[in-house]
């Protein structure tokens, strides 16, 4: 019943359910899907959405690094998944956590967020 009402009224409950979460230590991980639902964006055949992680700002030593020598980061977690072809069924599950190559994939930005959208075969690991 809880995760219908989360279905239904997601933006306005999920303050609710970060509340029950700690309030009540309640394991919410199931409602991960509901948060991906709200993305209206599904990829066509073999390919993935994936969001970026953040571009680290401070080295393990603690210097700064400024935002013009920030690299391009390589590591995402997948958002959205295309159903695959006839020829290839897609091994990546939404919410897995990826590495892929530095110029793989096309940027997009969507709802004020940062994705990539690639091919399945530009990912290189699943972590």
């Amino acid at each position: 019943m809880l995760a219908f009402f989360l279905a239904e009224n997601l933006s306005a409950n999920l303050l609710l359910a970060q509340f029950l979460k700690n309030r009540f230590h309640l394991n919410l991980n199931y409602l991960k899907k509901y948060n991906t639902m709200a993305l209206n964006i599904k990829p066509l055949s073999d390919r993935v959405l994936i969001e970026p992680v953040a571009a680290e700002t401070q080295t393990a030593s603690g210097i700064f690094i400024p935002d013009t020598a920030k690299e391009k980061p390589q590591k995402g977690t997948v958002v959205a998944v295309g159903n695959g072809s006839k020829d290839h069924t897609m091994t990546v599950k939404v919410g897995d956590t990826v590495l892929y190559g530095k110029y793989a994939g096309t940027d997009l930005k969507f709802e004020g967020k940062d994705y990539l959208i690639m091919r399945e075969d530009d990912i290189l690991a699943i972590i």
